[in-house]
């Protein structure tokens, strides 16, 4: 996976929880926690790529490698496109910054499922993402908590996004019928990072908010890796004050 990069991409600008990067209550400041986490994978670069100069200068204190990026993106995947343009890297993972528990071994499975998926002669995939099952006691309904709907696995035992969705998907279910809960991680071909900012938005992107709906709505193909489980990202002041906990026991 050497030809791999890891892009990390921290906003200091919060509504729900300003400076979330550089929160430090466990001792180390919060994007340090991400970008150790991915940096375990072997032979994979990291890169942080935000629009503030004081995450650049704390990521370069504790030794890992900032960028900076223009501060009029829209979107988180289209500051890691300018941040990957002038690297070289078959396969660029985008992690979000406030993901400090994530599983290194997710990010593999879905390197590999991405590199698989995009050697598809008939129907190389655009980008690949995770899904998980959707956790038990959790409310479908919950808009924020974004479902998706796969397709059954192709030749390649690969399996395809139909639908995300921030309502409950399938409408009508019976207990054997499987959730998905959309983790927003992606992989992407160099080629298509760069493709990706110049393809217009799209309606059902503008109606759910979901930019990952641009990619199906311009007919492209997205593939899933199915993890067991989510890590929990943080996103507001309780779920950072839960992380704290978990750190120091």
């Amino acid at each position: 996976m050497s030809d791999t990069l890891i892009v990390i991409p921290a906003r200091y600008a919060s509504s729900r929880l300003p400076g979330k990067p550089l929160l430090d209550e466990t001792g180390k400041p919060l994007i340090q926690h991400t970008v150790e986490a991915v940096s375990s994978i072997p032979s994979v670069k990291t890169l942080v790529a935000t629009d503030d100069e004081r995450i650049q200068i704390c990521v370069e204190e504790f030794g890992g490698e900032a960028i900076m990026t223009a501060p009029t993106h829209e979107s988180g995947t289209d500051r890691v496109a300018e941040a990957a343009k002038q690297r070289d890297a078959e396969i660029i993972v985008n992690v979000q910054g406030d993901e400090p528990e994530i599983e290194p071994e997710h990010i593999k499975l879905l390197i590999e499922t991405h590199r698989k998926a995009m050697s598809d002669p008939k129907a190389p995939a655009f980008a690949s993402t995770l899904v998980c099952p959707f956790p038990k006691g959790s409310d479908p309904k919950d808009p924020n908590m974004v479902k998706a709907v796969l397709a059954q696995k192709d030749p390649q035992n690969l399996q395809s996004v139909l639908y995300f969705s921030r309502s409950a998907i399938p409408f009508e279910r019976t207990p054997t019928e499987e959730i998905y809960l959309h983790i927003g991680i992606y992989a992407f071909s160099a080629s298509n990072l760069q493709a990706f900012p110049h393809l217009p938005r799209t309606p059902l992107e503008k109606a759910e908010s979901l930019e990952q709906l641009r990619i199906l709505e311009h007919g492209h193909r997205l593939t899933a890796a199915i993890v067991p489980q989510a890590t929990p990202g943080i996103d507001t002041p309780e779920g950072y004050a839960a992380f704290v906990k978990r750190i120091k026991g």
